[in-house]
C-alpha cells in the first residue's frame, strides 16, 4: 500500500504478458472530462519507466488519447489501454473518455476492469454523471478510489475536496471515504498560492518529498505531527471499522499503539472487498522530475490494495442457445472464456479486437468460437462461428507489441477478427459459450446522412457496417417509410465522431439531412369515391369501373378491405385487383405522400367489359377511387407519439415537466425513485423529441436518463398539419 515504508521498485521494461493471475491487475480511470485522467495515466507509466519525461513511447506518441481525432478535439474519445509492469505486477490501466457521449467505451472499461480509480479535480468538483458511475459500481461491489487531481489549481483545497467526497461517495458511510495522505505545500507564490512538493502518510507518518524531482521519505517535524492527528485517527478508526478483527477496536481504544502492519493489511482487504475508498492525491511532477507527485503511492495502492482477477467473479455465462453453464473461474488451466470490450480499425493491420480473458488461455493461431451478442437492432448480426486468431499484442500508444499468449485475467490486443465485434465471446470451439452481455445505453439522437457523391455511395454500406461493428452504442436504421438511413448516436460529441471517422478512416464523405419522422395519413369521416379507367387506342382497350366507400377505424386497424358487390358487377376474378389498387395507392399516400392507415374500404358496384377489362384496369380504378374519396373527405395527418420515461434527480423533476408541455407533451404519471430520484412518464410527438438527448442533458445538468418507445400514431393540431402538407407539396 502507498504508506509501506519500502517503494516498490519502477520496472524500465517495456509491458509483457503475464505469467499468472495474481500479478495481474486492471484498473479503470473513471471521472468527467478534464478532471485529469489521461494527465494521470501518462504520470503513472513515467513513474514506472514506461515512457519518458515528455510522456510519449519511442515513436513519439502519446501513451494515450493517440487518436487523430483525439488530438484535434483535445478529448478523450474512446478507450485506451496502457500496460505498465510495477513490482513485479503487470497492471492495466484503462483510461476511459470523461464525455458523456462516449459512455459506451466507459462501460466497456468497466467490463474489462476488476477495480476502478475515481478521478476528481480539485478544480472542478464532482459531477452528477460521476455520482451515477460510482453508484453502479457500488451495485456490482467494484472496489474503488479517489485520486484528487488539479491541486496546482487556485482556490483548489484537498482538505475541502474529501469532505466533499466523502458527501458524494459516501452517503450510507462517511467513514468509508477517507484520505491516506494530506498533501505537502512549498512556499507561497506572487498569485498567493502554494505548490503542492509532498505528501504525508497518516499511517506511516513519514514525509514523502517529491521537491527535486525524486521521491525522497523522511521523519515528520515535530511542527507537523499535531496537523496530522484528527485525520490519522480518523483514518485508523476507519479502518479497524471495516477490519475482520473485531478485537482491534477495543486494543486501539484501550490506548495500545496498533502494528502498522496489521493497520496496512486490514485497510488493504478493506478496500479490495470494496468497503473501503482510500482518498489520495496527485499533482504534476516537478520540472523534469522522473515521478509525478503521489504515483508512487497509488502504484502501490494498485498493487497492495485493489484485487487480483482471481477474486472479481466472472460475468454468467450460457451455451449460445441459452442454457444456464457453471460460472467461469479464472484459471489460465481452464476452458477458454473471452469477451471483446473493443474493436477498432487500423489501416494497416485491419480489424484489431481489444480482449479480455476470463479463462483459460488465448493463444496466436489457434480457433476458436466467435458467439454473437444479440444486438440485432442496431445493425448487428447474431453469428456463431468459428474464426481463426491472428497475432496478439498488448498496446502502448500506437505500436503494438507481440505476446506469446494471453493467460486469464489479462487482457490483449487480437487482430484479424473479422466476424468478432465489441460484446462478443469468445470461446472454444468444441465447447461454445456466451457472456452475459454488459448493459449499453441506447442511442437516442438521429442522425439522417446521405452519400455526397456516387462514388461515396459505393463505400456507405462498408464503411457504415464497420462503423457500428466498433461501436455498440451506435444503431444503424434504414428506415422503410422515410427512406433515410439514420445513425442513432448518444450525442453530438458522438455523432461527430462518427461522421469524422466515415470520412478519414473509411474514406466516406456524406452529408447530413433533416431527420424525417413516420408520419400517416387517415380519413377524418366517411366518404365515397368512384374509379373510372377508360380507355381505346386501338386493338383491346381498358375498361373498369369501381364505387367504394370509405371510412375510418380506431388506431391500429390498418388497412380493411370489404366487398359488397351483389350480381357480379365487378367479375369476382377482378375483385382482388382492386383491392391490390387501393392498398397501392393507399401505400403512397392520399394527401401529403404519407400512408394511409385505419381505413375501412368497401367495395359496392361497379362495371366491366367482356374484352377490355383486365387485372391492371382494375388496379387503376382502386387507386383512381381511392383518391376520389379522399378528395371529398377530411384527410388528418397522424404523427407517431412516443411513451417517453425520465429518470431525474428531484431538483430538476419541475424542469423536465415544464419542458415536455412545451414539446406538446402530456405527463402521465411520476413515481419516486431510489436516490432521491423521480422516474416521469409522458406521451410526447416524435417529432418533438429528435435532439431530447441533447436537450435533456442540459436540464439536468448530465445527470437524467430517458428511454423512448412508440405508443401509436394520433392527429397532429391542424396548423402543423397544413404546414407539413405545404413542405410535401414543395418536394413533390
Amino acid at each position: 500500500m502507498g504508506d509501506k515504508a519500502n517503494a516498490h521498485p519502477g520496472a524500465a521494461g517495456r509491458a509483457t504478458a503475464a505469467d499468472h493471475p495474481a500479478s495481474v491487475r486492471n484498473v479503470v480511470l473513471v471521472g468527467h472530462s478534464g478532471s485529469g485522467k489521461t494527465t494521470l495515466v501518462e504520470a503513472l507509466a513515467l513513474t514506472a519507466g514506461a515512457v519518458n519525461r515528455a510522456g510519449r513511447v519511442e515513436d513519439g506518441t502519446a501513451v494515450s488519447d493517440y487518436d487523430d481525432i483525439e488530438h484535434r478535439q483535445q478529448r478523450s474519445v474512446q478507450l485506451s489501454l496502457v500496460p505498465v509492469e510495477w513490482g513485479g505486477y503487470k497492471i492495466n490501466l484503462l483510461d476511459t473518455p470523461g464525455y458523456a457521449d462516449f459512455v459506451g467505451e466507459l462501460r466497456a472499461g468497466l467490463r474489462a476492469a476488476d477495480a476502478a480509480l475515481f478521478v476528481v479535480s480539485a478544480a472542478d468538483g464532482v459531477d452528477g454523471a460521476t455520482r451515477m458511475v460510482w453508484e453502479e459500481c457500488a451495485a456490482v461491489g467494484m472496489p474503488r478510489a479517489i485520486v484528487v487531481t488539479h491541486l496546482e489549481a487556485a482556490r483548489a483545497d484537498f482538505g475541502e475536496m474529501t469532505r466533499t467526497c466523502a458527501e458524494a461517495f459516501g452517503a450510507d458511510d462517511p467513514d468509508a471515504v477517507l484520505p491516506l495522505y494530506l498533501p505537502l505545500h512549498g512556499a507561497q507564490g506572487p498569485d498567493g498560492h502554494a505548490p503542492v512538493t509532498g505528501l504525508v502518510g497518516l499511517l506511516s507518518q513519514r514525509i514523502f518529498d517529491y521537491a527535486s524531482g525524486e521521491r525522497k521519505e523522511s521523519e515528520p517535524g515535530e511542527e507537523q505531527l499535531p496537523l496530522i492527528e484528527d485525520a490519522r485517527n480518523r483514518l485508523i478508526e476507519g479502518i479497524i471499522a471495516e477490519s475482520e478483527d473485531e478485537s482491534l477496536m477495543d486494543r486501539y481504544l484501550s490506548g495500545e499503539d496498533l502494528d502498522f502492519k496489521t493497520l496496512v493489511d486490514d485497510l488493504e482487504r478493506a478496500v479490495a472487498r470494496g468497503i473501503f475508498h482510500p482518498v489520495l492525491a496527485a499533482a504534476p511532477a516537478a520540472e523534469g522530475a522522473r515521478q509525478g507527485i503521489g504515483t508512487v503511492e497509488l502504484l502501490e495502492l494498485i498493487t497492495g490494495g485493489f484485487p487480483t482477477p482471481l477474486e472479481h467473479p466472472a460475468p454468467a455465462v450460457t451455451t449460445p442457445g441459452g442454457k444456464a453453464r457453471p460460472a467461469v473461474a479464472c484459471d489460465p488451466e481452464g476452458p477458454l472464456v473471452a469477451e471483446v470490450v473493443k474493436t477498432a480499425s487500423d489501416p494497416y493491420v485491419g480489424r484489431v479486437s481489444l480482449v479480455r480473458v476470463f479463462s483459460g488461455t488465448l493463444r496466436p493461431d489457434e480457433t476458436v468460437h466467435v458467439s454473437g451478442h444479440g444486438l440485432a437492432d442496431r445493425g448487428h448480426e447474431d453469428h456463431d462461428v468459428d474464426e481463426r486468431v491472428g497475432a496478439l499484442s498488448s498496446p502502448f500508444g500506437k505500436q503494438q507489441r507481440p505476446l506469446s499468449s494471453c493467460i486469464a485475467g489479462d487482457l490483449a490486443c487480437v487482430a484479424k477478427l473479422n466476424r468478432a465485434e465489441t460484446g462478443d465471446t469468445l470461446s472454444a470451439k468444441d465447447d461454445p459459450l456466451l457472456m452475459e452481455p454488459w448493459d449499453m445505453p441506447d442511442p437516442l439522437l438521429p442522425l439522417a446522412i446521405e452519400a455526397h457523391s456516387k462514388a461515396d455511395e459505393d463505400k456507405l454500406s462498408q464503411g457504415l457496417s464497420r462503423l457500428v461493428a466498433e461501436d455498440p452504442t451506435m444503431r444503424l436504421e434504414q428506415n422503410q417509410d422515410t427512406h433515410q438511413v439514420v445513425l442513432w448516436c448518444l450525442g453530438e460529441a458522438h455523432a461527430d465522431v462518427a461522421l469524422e471517422r466515415l470520412r478519414s478512416r473509411y474514406g466516406v464523405q456524406v452529408d447530413v439531412v433533416s431527420h424525417k419522422v413516420s408520419l400517416r395519413e387517415t380519413f377524418a369521416d366517411r366518404s365515397a369515391g368512384r374509379g373510372r379507367h377508360v380507355k381505346q387506342s386501338g386493338g383491346h382497350g381498358q375498361f373498369a369501373i369501381c364505387e367504394i366507400e370509405v371510412e375510418p377505424l380506431p388506431g391500429g386497424s390498418g388497412i380493411e378491405f370489404v366487398d359488397k358487390v351483389v350480381g357480379g358487377a365487378v367479375p369476382r376474378q377482378f375483385i382482388p385487383s382492386v383491392e391490390k389498387g387501393v392498398r397501392a395507392q393507399a401505400a403512397k399516400g392520399v394527401a401529403a405522400g404519407y400512408p394511409l392507415i385505419d381505413v375501412r374500404v368497401t367495395l359496392l358496384d361497379g362495371k366491366a367489359h367482356s374484352v377490355d377489362s383486365s387485372d391492371a384496369a382494375f388496379q387503376t380504378a382502386g387507386a383512381l377511387a381511392l383518391r376520389e374519396a379522399a378528395a371529398g373527405a377530411g384527410i388528418h395527418l397522424l404523427e407517431p407519439v412516443a411513451e417517453v420515461r425520465v429518470l431525474v434527480g428531484d431538483e430538476h423533476v419541475g424542469s423536465v415537466m415544464s419542458d415536455f408541455s412545451g414539446r406538446r407533451g402530456r405527463v402521465v404519471g411520476t413515481e419516486q425513485a431510489p436516490g432521491g430520484r423521480t422516474l416521469v412518464r409522458a406521451e410526447v410527438p416524435e417529432i418533438e423529441i429528435g435532439r431530447y438527448a441533447v436537450d435533456l442533458r442540459s436540464l439536468s445538468q448530465g445527470t437524467a436518463r430517458f428511454s423512448r418507445t412508440y405508443a401509436r400514431h394520433e392527429p397532429m393540431p391542424p396548423q402543423l398539419s397544413e404546414r407539413m402538407r405545404e413542405q410535401a407539396q414543395k418536394v413533390s
